[in-house]
């Protein structure tokens, strides 16, 4: 007759279990002890069983990117905030530097050459007058217009700048690391302080002060240390100046027949002239 009405080997052997009681592989039993079938994979490796889906993957190349692109907009974010309050903080010191510590002036005279020269600029020290510390002779200063000084000097200023340049240098003069091409400042050396006896001229044609000839190397070659003569009792509190080109300075000189007899006033005074810091060739200690 066949196998028809009768099972198969296959499923003959696989309703029964191995002769030592054990279950062949990938067979289970239900729970009365009967076949239920091959098991199959519920999940694949890794997932819970029962969970009927795999969890998401964590940590790949694509996760740690995204992540390092977060971290990195989050960075140029706060560096972009920080931008604004470290111009702030830049700006504030450099008004400082210039209210208390430091100032740039531009020459435009040629009174002190060759010391100084035409377009120079000069580093001012405005720390050592918050001490106390006053005007000695020989110091070269800057000090305020006593009024109508400057008209006697002949000054130099340089043609028009373009409108970009222009407003370049109306923004680093206002935080001080450009000198103002408008300022109403002088800049002379000190010849006589507050009691001091200064008079023109000796035999020998040199200026001297409290009667002792001054020594002055830093008169502009050819020039006398003066062709007008004069005696002046330096006031207290003031000072007589000169400049170093002196055929080329309006100095106290010029103004023996005003108040204070041609001397400045040391509440005028801005600050000593500390260096001259361009151009980097007239580089020198003043």
């Amino acid at each position: 007759m066949g196998s028809r009405g009768r099972p198969s080997g296959r499923t003959a052997l696989a309703g029964r279990a191995a002769p030592d009681g054990r279950m062949r592989t990938g067979e289970r039993t239900t729970g009365a002890g009967g076949y239920a079938g091959p098991v199959e994979a519920e999940a694949e490796a890794g997932a819970p069983a029962g969970s009927g889906a795999a969890p998401p993957v964590t940590g790949g190349r694509a996760e740690r990117r995204k992540a390092a692109q977060r971290l990195k907009r989050r960075r140029r974010r706060s560096v972009i905030k920080e931008v604004p309050v470290l111009i702030g903080v830049a700006l504030l010191i450099a008004l400082v530097l210039k209210t208390f510590l430091v100032q740039a002036f531009v020459i435009p005279s040629g009174s002190m050459e060759q010391t100084i020269r035409i377009g120079d600029r000069v580093l001012v020290d405005k720390l050592t007058p918050w001490f106390g510390t006053r005007p000695e002779r020989g110091d070269v200063v800057v000090f305020k217009d006593p009024g109508g000084w400057l008209d006697g000097d002949q000054t130099y200023s340089g043609g028009p700048d373009p409108v970009g340049i222009k407003q370049a240098k109306q923004a680093l003069t206002f935080i001080g690391l450009l000198p103002s091409a408008d300022e109403r400042d002088l800049i002379k050396r000190v010849i006589g302080v507050g009691g001091d006896t200064v008079k023109c001229c000796d035999k020998d044609g040199k200026v001297t002060v409290n009667g002792k000839p001054l020594e002055e190397p830093y008169v502009h070659p050819g020039d006398a240390p003066s062709k007008l003569t004069f005696e002046v009792k330096v006031p207290p509190g003031r000072l007589f100046v000169m400049g170093d080109h002196r055929s080329d300075s309006a100095d106290s000189r010029y103004h023996l027949s005003e108040p204070g007899r041609g001397t400045v006033g040391e509440d005028l005074v801005v600050g000593r002239a500390a260096v001259i810091a361009w151009p980097f060739g007239h580089w020198r200690r003043l």
